[in-house]
């Protein structure tokens, strides 16, 4: 036990030291916009720059016809559910044709040459046409070998325009450009490849539209630049960001779950207290920023950030009383539906596919919860949260709180089920890899140590806990900070949000080291082919490479 003791003293006692100096950097640091500048270009409304590529122009007009389809009405058997889906009364409305992906639409394409895009197109007005690009990347483009390159198509139409790569587009909430409208004759881009080989092929589709719609102008749709920007180490990024924050080796296993010299790197900031991340299965990630009531995603291949999600955790008109009435824990179900634990609203909801909200669980025994923050799914769906009092104005004696205790649910068969009220703040949740054990943080505020205490419970066959007790103990530590989220990797290993950084703990409570950046991350969430380690810290997003890695929340 003394050997324990002695250990955390000394590494708090490094900890605090690495602290100073990050945030000592931190505040000398001025953030820096990335330098848009590639090492090659292929401009492709020149018959040099396509040549360069082995480009091919095509287009096709689309025009607005009528067609057969349905008013708004329920699911297939669905019983009473919302209407939503085509099934109600027959209707006429109309499509653009041709449709991308239809058996016809290749058909129409005739080819053109590069400086044929400044022809105006088009029937003028309400009016729309099919761009359609071929190239090839090459081995080299002038001196630079483009091998592990990574390649963007950048397209300027007149008005606007949507772009399908090979046939897809990925398309999300919040989403501007990077295939979809980015904006009047503004840029779009996407990334083509960020590993080419020569050979590589594309093919590129662009739909052109006339507008702005609502009040459409006297003009035709034309293209006002279109190239391939090759970039050879990636997409630009603040250098300084590269390297940020230590890694402490307390024992010698932590060496194989990251590898010595693994660099720390910031990917992006201007946040009021990022939480609550999760990885999306189309390849970026989501995480909530409670304070300004805010879900954002970050995609890193362009290392683009949008709002995903606004109002996401509040919208009552008291919203001011609030510190973080947005939401909190985010996870993704295995239909790719965003499960959120919303703050102000106190609640735990289900986005669905067609858009509607579904309340998973805002009550127990009639009273509304405190403030769901964070959430977890197991293998076969079952919902598990957190309901701290974090939430709430007041805290633990706001008038608004009307559960008598701080409790862990899970949400089974429509039903919301408490099953402990061992902690005084339950904050992050977690399984092993086996789901025999569930984790988690306990940070209650209501004694002057601030308990900090991370809890295991055995999981049982209905999915109840049992055997409660607690994992790890923080009380050793002075800081007030909290303990927070947390995450597990496939070798049961645990990562906690703690007072000075995040704790590195194996399957059997040993402390392994600990990671310290700039901020303290509040939560994590594994991301990319599911060995990075994404943290959420206050304003700033941070990644490490980890070589256990992690199983993504829809897995």
């Amino acid at each position: 036990m003394m050997s324990r003791i002695y250990v955390l003293i000394r590494i708090y006692a490094l900890m605090i030291a690495a602290i100073a100096i990050a945030f000592a950097a931190s505040a000398q640091e001025t953030r820096q916009l990335a330098v848009n500048k590639p090492q090659a270009i292929a401009d492709l409304k020149t018959n040099e720059g396509a040549a360069l590529v082995n480009a091919k122009w095509y287009i096709q007009p689309a025009h607005v016809q009528d067609k057969d389809f349905n008013l708004p009405g329920p699911q297939k058997g669905g019983g009473d559910a919302l209407p939503l889906y085509p099934t109600g009364a027959s209707i006429k409305t109309h499509t653009l044709y041709p449709q991308i992906g239809t058996d016809n639409f290749e058909n129409g394409f005739m080819e053109i040459k590069p400086a044929d895009l400044e022809n105006r197109q088009g029937t003028g007005l309400f009016s729309f046409v099919w761009y359609k690009i071929e190239l090839t990347i090459p081995g080299f483009i002038g001196r630079l070998n483009t091998e592990g390159t990574t390649a963007v198509f950048e397209i300027v139409v007149d008005d606007y325009s949507e772009i399908w790569i090979n046939g897809k587009q990925m398309a999300g909430f919040g989403q501007s450009g990077n295939g979809l409208i980015s904006g009047y004759n503004t840029r779009n881009r996407v990334i083509l490849t960020d590993n080419a080989r020569a050979g590589d092929k594309f093919t590129i589709h662009v739909l052109g539209i006339n507008g702005p719609i609502g009040k459409l102008p006297d003009n035709y749709i034309w293209v006002r630049n279109a190239v391939v920007d090759i970039y050879k180490d990636g997409l630009p990024t603040n250098n300084s960001w590269k390297d940020i924050g230590k890694i402490y080796a307390i024992d010698e296993k932590l060496n194989s779950i990251i590898t010595p010299g693994t660099k720390i790197e910031k990917v992006a900031d201007g946040f009021s207290f990022t939480e609550g991340p999760v990885w999306h299965p189309d390849g970026y990630l989501l995480f909530s920023d409670p304070n300004t009531n805010a879900i954002y995603r970050y995609n890193p291949k362009d290392h683009n950030v949008t709002v995903y999600l606004s109002h996401s955790g509040y919208t009552g008109a008291d919203i001011g009383e609030y510190g973080q009435p947005g939401s909190n824990g985010l996870s993704i179900d295995k239909e790719g539906r965003l499960i959120v634990a919303q703050h102000g609203n106190r609640r735990i909801i289900r986005h669905e596919k067609k858009g509607p909200v579904t309340i998973l669980s805002d009550k127990y025994n009639g009273n509304r919860l405190n403030s769901p923050n964070d959430v977890v799914l197991k293998s076969d769906g079952t919902v598990y949260f957190t309901d701290p009092p974090y939430g709430l104005p007041g805290f633990y004696s706001d008038t608004r709180k009307e559960t008598p205790h701080q409790g862990v649910y899970m949400i089974k068969n429509s039903r919301t089920i408490l099953l402990s009220t061992d902690l005084g703040g339950p904050n992050g949740i977690a399984f092993s890899p086996d789901e025999k054990y569930l984790y988690v943080t306990n940070w209650d505020i209501r004694d002057i140590h601030h308990t900090k205490t991370l809890w295991r419970y055995d999981v049982q066959h209905d999915g109840t806990l049992k055997n409660g007790k607690v994992f790890f103990d923080w009380n050793l530590t002075e800081d007030d900070e909290a303990l927070d989220g947390m995450k597990v990797d496939k070798e049961g290993n645990l990562y906690v949000s703690a007072p000075g950084g995040l704790w590195i703990l194996s399957a059997e409570g040993k402390l392994l080291g600990k990671i310290v950046t700039p901020e303290r991350p509040a939560n994590m969430a594994w991301g990319d082919d599911g060995k990075t380690l994404y943290m959420t810290a206050h304003s700033s997003l941070y990644k490490i490479r980890v070589n256990t890695g992690g199983k993504f929340s829809w897995e």
